[in-house]
């Protein structure tokens, strides 16, 4: 497949998987992105996972059409782009290796060695020239990992990107962009909001209109829907109006709850998501989080705390800095509920307005409970619809 009439996609998508980073659920597979510019002089763009060394060896073959590579251009050490960079160089000893130096020093690590007498090593305002075309280095330390690099061809307008605007999902997937590139980035990039909005202040110097990611479909032409969601999810914004509503439940009760405000909020038009933090993707929780402008948190008390998969629900949110959102807080317990104020105490230093209005349930919603749900929906509904 040609990306433009120089360069060429290499990748594989990855069916076998089960588990990205064996935390991230992928029931849709996983693209490992990789490309060839083949002008004057020829470069390889990243590698890819150990496990499809074979197929994307052909793809290589194929693409190179009995030509030897120039170059290898390592954008992130991560193993999924990472793993054959010393079996592409044995392969072809005359390459030479572009990275930055944190990368190099990540190859010692990963194989013994970090190819010095091969190094080519970038950094801000690097440049390699190909002939028709040249790459044009940006650093983009911790997007997510520090020794990352993305690099542009000028006259093509065109961007790799290592992972900033990748997704989960195969390439033969078929699916919106937004909503796996979501939890994509809140999983994976979502504490580095402040190094995204750096990396912004060099991409705004750039004139973009393909970019091509290792992870996901290559992105073209008007990119500012892309662009609008990256510079949103980086700071923080709720993309809409609307509640993200999380909860556990041991005996249904709390769930009882949390479905009847949910029942509440959307008869006065809020958009709600509800998670149960005990059976659901954790992660898209957390996704739908930074998508809504108010987060309804509710817990079951164990233990005179709260509930353990929301304390890890919690947590990931905390992991990842969560900030300027509405927070209302459920709790249920039989003889003291406590969770309420476990959660308030868990959610402490992040810059969060959680609200004094809770709801607090003894054992089974009661009518009383039920009045006290309707009229918070009306206060929730005031702000999020």
């Amino acid at each position: 497949m040609f990306i433009t009439d120089d360069i060429k996609y290499i990748g594989v998508n990855d069916r076998q998987i089960d588990l990205f980073e064996s935390i991230f659920p992928v029931e849709h597979g996983m693209a490992y992105n990789s490309y060839v510019v083949l002008d004057e002089k020829v470069a390889v763009i990243d590698t890819i996972e150990k496990h499809f060394t074979a197929e994307w060896e052909a793809n290589l073959t194929e693409a190179l059409g009995g030509r030897k590579p120039d170059y290898l251009i390592v954008h992130h050490m991560e193993p999924d782009h990472s793993a054959n960079i010393k079996y592409f160089l044995d392969k072809f000893p005359e390459a030479k290796v572009a990275a930055s130096k944190q990368a190099f020093n990540m190859m010692q690590n990963f194989f013994g060695t970090n190819f010095a007498d091969r190094q080519i090593v970038v950094a801000d305002g690097s440049e390699i020239e190909l002939g028709k075309h040249k790459l044009c280095f940006v650093t983009a330390q911790m997007v997510h990992w520090p020794e990352v690099v993305m690099s542009y061809i000028p006259d093509l307008k065109l961007a790799f990107t290592a992972d900033a605007f990748g997704k989960f999902g195969a390439l033969d997937y078929e699916d919106e962009w937004d909503a796996e590139a979501r939890r994509y980035y809140t999983g994976i990039v979502g504490k580095f909001g402040v190094q995204v909005q750096n990396l912004f202040k060099k991409l705004s110097a750039l004139e973009i209109e393909t970019i091509c990611a290792t992870h996901g479909p290559v992105l073209k032409g008007d990119l500012s829907h892309y662009f609008d969601l990256y510079n949103k999810w980086s700071t923080y914004t709720p993309e809409e109006k609307g509640v993200c509503l999380a909860f556990n439940s041991v005996y249904e009760h709390t769930k009882e709850a949390a479905y009847f405000m949910k029942e509440e909020l959307e008869k006065r038009g809020v958009k709600v998501e509800i998670f149960d933090v005990s059976r659901d993707d954790k992660y898209a929780a957390v996704a739908a989080a930074f998508k809504y402008s108010h987060l309804i948190l509710g817990a079951t008390t164990y233990y005179g705390d709260m509930f353990p998969t929301m304390r890890n629900f919690i947590q990931a949110l905390k992991d990842r800095l969560f900030k300027n959102r509405e927070v209302i807080l459920m709790e249920n317990g039989t003889w003291a509920p406590q969770s309420a104020g476990k959660m308030k105490e868990a959610l402490e230093g992040l810059q969060l307005n959680v609200w004094e209005d809770k709801i607090s349930i003894k054992s089974q919603m009661t009518e009383e409970n039920k009045t006290q749900i309707s009229a918070l929906a009306d206060k929730i509904a005031a702000e999020a619809k």
